[in-house]
């Protein structure tokens, strides 16, 4: 009759079972409380480092998941399953998702470029990824700009972190490049004060530096003058434009003529 053996039960399995499962939970709860503290350091951390927000929560993320991972490896190591299979599964389906995700993981690798080296912030008027306008919004894979007419443009980072990035907001003033034509029977004198006149009498030019009023070109049909005004970047269109309308009355007022392309058409009649 089979006798069973309580001592050799005990010594054999039920003790050293019991106590790889008591050491593969203390690895469990001690590893889960080290991770949660760690994570919270370096989240002080890139905070104290003027990290940006979206950043400092994705990098804190990929830690916990990290480290709650490598826990669970050695818990399970602790109880005797052969981990190596394992870890081996894992790697080849993080080649695989990298593999597939190839584009997004472009777009992730240019968010962080751009949160961390920010060549742009919120608010700011760029031209970036074949898009003009105000960046409201830059999150890890893409930016939300809106345009001029008020339309929502999602472009994603790589294209923008891939190609130049223009910021007319980074600086606190702006210059203005002008063209004006006048025809070569005017007063280039006269066209010059009224240009000069024109300048002095907006506040809203800047008078260091001092504003650029020169003849650039003596062109086919026309005398240009070149008018290079300094203003604050949220002035810029506005005295563009009011400076385009008020050359053109003042050269009315002046009897300064604006050339224009003309043709002259011959009717011959048999």
């Amino acid at each position: 009759m089979f006798e069973l053996d309580i001592q050799l039960l005990l010594d054999t399995y039920m003790i050293p079972w019991g106590v790889n499962i008591v050491l593969a939970l203390v690895i469990f709860v001690v590893g889960r409380v080290v991770s949660k503290i760690v994570t919270r350091l370096v989240r002080k951390l890139l905070v104290r480092a003027n990290m940006d927000a979206i950043l400092v929560n994705f990098v804190c993320s990929i830690l916990k998941t990290a480290l709650l991972l490598f826990v669970i490896i050695a818990s399970l190591n602790q109880l005797g399953v052969d981990t190596t299979s394992l870890i081996a599964l894992l790697g080849a389906a993080g080649l695989a998702v990298g593999l597939a995700l190839q584009g997004s993981l472009q777009n992730f690798a240019s968010g962080v470029m751009l949160i961390v080296f920010r060549p742009f912030k919120a608010g700011d008027f760029v031209e970036a990824g074949g898009v003009s306008g105000t960046v409201e919004k830059i999150s890890i894979f893409s930016t939300l700009m809106k345009t001029g007419d008020n339309r929502e443009v999602i472009v994603p980072n790589g294209k923008i972190y891939g190609d130049t990035i223009t910021n007319f907001s980074a600086r606190d003033t702006r210059r203005i490049d002008m063209v004006f034509g006048i025809g070569y029977d005017d007063d280039i004198r006269k066209a010059r004060d009224i240009l000069r006149k024109l300048v002095d009498d907006d506040d809203r030019i800047l008078k260091d530096p001092e504003t650029l009023i020169a003849v650039s070109e003596l062109a086919e049909s026309s005398i240009n003058f070149v008018v290079r005004p300094w203003v604050n970047s949220s002035d810029y269109w506005k005295v563009k434009f009011d400076m385009n309308e008020n050359v053109k009355l003042a050269f009315d007022e002046n009897n300064i003529s604006i050339p224009y392309p003309q043709m002259d058409v011959h009717v011959n009649k048999e």
